[in-house]
């Protein structure tokens, strides 16, 4: 498969340049804060003492600053959220762009990881080193006590020795709980172990504190190197100066040390800060429960959720986090909107489907199993919701399908959440958009999923064919499994029967089929599902095709 380099440019082109820059960032910061501890000559002494140990260290410390600060900003949903919705970022590619702050995010923690192995690493031989070149000459220079003072001694009884083990420990919850095994299997550890970060930050901005390094203050009235007063005659003869020289030589007072003044607060507060005031904002906003007014159970284990909030306002493509206390005051999790107020209509709705522990938790609060006891009751029980919360709407890139000519969304599974919104918005008139063709495929296990959103696929059909815009919405319905498979026979769902096809996709057919169909064109990919398709639809939109239609690939992922 030929990658074409204009498509190629348009889906990984931003990204790349910004990887770029931020590699570039670190690099160029490493090699001056290397090269300042190298040749400084306030840090003559230190380096004579540490070698290069001192100099790496200190580098990767300034790279564990500039990514702690960086770490923070793509988490920020509300302030991405208002940027993508406003006049401020016109650009669609800057707007594609804002759909990689996870991505981003993942990167500044990789690397953090990465050079706290390459900053402990040094530390741990500086310690060596400070025992075993302990300076009867400069002793405020000496981390150690004494000479041969024990290593584990030193790092037990400094505070940054004694920090510096805590964020160790820190880093390593969080790094080992991200792994998609475990985010997959018991998502309640990944989320309880990410937010220590606020333990990581306190303590990082405490790790400086113990001045564990120090740097020559009078430099000039003592040069690096001079001849001190009390200096040795064995040492003059290593000089092997001139006796002229060993005057000018001679230092006019002894060396004065001091720590360094911290810094790690300034790169990180301002960050920090912005990220306190954005969650006390949400903390704010979501504070108030919203009202359930109905739940339905569909097939395939998926429960559909309407709910009212006052002022709640949300564009298709947008998602919320819910958070139940019923099931754990701690925990949020995101969903998708599939069902956006309107004028006429002040409820939304979301589609979950009940997978791990805490959406079978809450399901069982919404849609609890019937007591016998009140079975034979004359009365009717009225049912009790728990009580919920929502934090939202957010961004997504399933916002950007209304901004193309023609957009191609790509669902697998409970995957047809985001275009779920879309349709709803096409049903109920929206206008204003830029978008005059649509090509919804969705692929399914098991022929009952589609009944999901079966009425909302034949109203929209029923819609646009009453307005005579037949070639408007391009539907396409693939089921995999094949087991038992039975057809859609009802008569209010004949255009979905139609369009039913039976096996896996054809993707590279599909895709020059769109090609040839919009020549020329920048056509928007949309695609929410498993990570195979995602894949081969990523390799398609880069390929060169003879259409000259350039495919911009856009994929579904929650901060």
């Amino acid at each position: 498969m030929t990658v074409s380099l204009r498509s190629w440019v348009a889906n990984e082109g931003g990204k790349h340049f910004v990887l770029m820059l931020w590699l570039g960032a670190n690099t160029w910061l490493f090699l001056m804060t290397f090269l300042l501890y190298f040749t400084g000559q306030q840090y003559h002494y230190l380096y004579k003492m540490l070698g290069l140990g001192l100099c790496i260290s200190r580098a990767s410390a300034s790279l564990l600053n500039l990514n702690c600060s960086l770490v923070l900003l793509p988490m920020c949903r509300s302030l991405l959220t208002f940027v993508r919705g406003t006049h401020t970022v016109s650009s669609r590619e800057t707007r594609r762009l804002l759909d990689k702050s996870k991505t981003f995010h993942v990167a500044c923690g990789v690397s953090i990881c990465i050079f706290s192995v390459v900053h402990v690493s040094a530390h741990l031989v500086n310690v060596v080193n400070f025992s075993v070149s302990y300076s009867e000459d400069f002793p405020a220079l000496n981390l150690a006590r004494y000479k041969g003072e024990d290593p584990k001694l030193i790092i037990l009884t400094t505070i940054p020795g004694v920090t510096g083990v805590l964020l160790v420990l820190i880093l390593f919850l969080m790094f080992t709980s991200s792994s998609y095994c475990v985010r997959l299997s018991n998502y309640e550890i990944f989320w309880y172990t990410h937010n220590l970060f606020i333990v990581f930050y306190i303590i990082l901005m405490v790790h400086m504190v113990g001045g564990a390094l120090k740097y020559q203050t009078n430099v000039e009235a003592h040069p690096p190197g001079c001849l001190r007063a009390n200096q040795s005659s064995t040492e003059q003869q290593g000089e092997e100066l001139e006796q002229g020289e060993d005057e000018e030589r001679r230092c006019g007072e002894e060396a004065h040390f001091q720590p360094h003044y911290p810094q790690t607060w300034l790169w990180v507060s301002g960050p920090l800060c912005l990220y306190c005031a954005e969650r006390f904002y949400r903390y704010i906003r979501s504070s108030d429960p919203v009202t359930i007014v109905t739940v339905i159970r569909h097939p395939c284990d998926v429960i559909e959720l309407r709910m009212l909030k006052k002022n709640f306002k949300a564009r298709p493509g947008q998602y919320v986090v819910l958070n139940c206390p019923g099931v754990s005051s701690f925990e949020n999790h995101p969903f998708t909107l599939t069902t956006c107020p309107t004028e006429n209509k002040e409820t939304f709705g979301i589609h979950l489907r009940v997978v791990g522990d805490w959406t079978e938790r809450f399901t069982q609060l919404l849609l609890p199993e019937p007591r016998m006891d009140l079975e034979i009751l004359p009365m009717v029980q009225q049912r009790r919701y728990p009580k919920l919360y929502i934090d939202g709407p957010f961004g997504s890139p399933s916002e950007e399908v209304f901004n193309y000519d023609v957009s191609v969304c790509v669902a697998g599974g409970i995957g047809v959440t985001p275009f779920a919104c879309v349709l709803h918005a096409l049903l109920d008139g929206w206008t204003g958009f830029r978008l005059q063709r649509l090509y919804f495929v969705w692929v399914c296990r098991e022929l009952q999923s589609f009944y999901w959103f079966a009425e909302l696929l034949c109203a929209l059909h029923h819609k646009l064919w009453q307005e005579n815009k037949p070639d408007y919405f391009n539907l396409k319905l693939y089921v995999s499994q094949t087991d038992n498979l039975q057809s859609m026979s009802e008569e209010k769902y004949r255009p979905l029967a139609s369009r039913l096809l039976v096996g896996r996709p054809r993707w590279k057919l599909l895709f020059d089929e769109i090609g040839k169909t919009n020549k020329h064109k920048r056509v928007g990919v949309f695609c929410c599902g498993p990570k195979g398709i995602s894949r081969t639809l990523h390799k398609l939109c880069n390929s060169a095709r003879s259409s000259g239609t350039t495919f911009e690939f856009n994929k579904e992922s929650f901060s």
